[in-house]
């Protein structure tokens, strides 16, 4: 069984998402090797009932620094689409004010799956959460 590849645009690594322009994060694209980062100022609109970062947007955020980086892992001058085949997320701590970054750490890939862990801290540098994820390769698909 084959699975539908991402179809999305050719410049898609610089393009806002719609999830994106909603949520307000942002992705490094500037970093060295084939670590990603996305980093989010928080505001009322990202705090749970408690008053917190809500757990969703954290393992948003893990999940868009780990996508981007097995993106630059499979090819680091010219990143290509990927789906998230599995994310595990611990959460450790939480913030309620100031940014919080999340960075993607490579840690192998073969031909079509990437293996990537990721960190989520604040501004203090305090780990906020972790994640495990395993992402498989996608293809850019061609403009007519």
């Amino acid at each position: 069984m084959n699975s539908a590849q991402p179809d999305l645009p050719g410049d898609w690594t610089r393009e806002e998402s719609g999830c994106q322009a909603n949520v307000g994060y942002r992705i490094d694209h500037d970093r060295e090797g084939a670590s990603r980062a996305c980093y989010l100022d928080l505001g009322p609109e990202h705090l749970n009932y408690h008053g917190i970062l809500h757990g969703g947007l954290v393992s948003m955020l893990l999940d868009v620094a780990c996508g981007q980086t097995a993106s630059a892992m499979f090819r680091p001058g010219d990143p290509i689409p990927v789906v998230t085949v599995s994310l595990n997320v611990q959460f450790i701590s939480s913030a309620r004010t100031g940014r919080v970054m999340a960075v993607g750490i490579p840690s192998g890939n073969g031909r079509s799956i990437a293996y990537v862990n990721g960190e989520l801290r604040d501004e203090a540098g305090q780990l906020l959460a972790t994640a495990a994820g395993v992402f498989k390769r996608g293809s850019k698909r061609l403009e007519p």
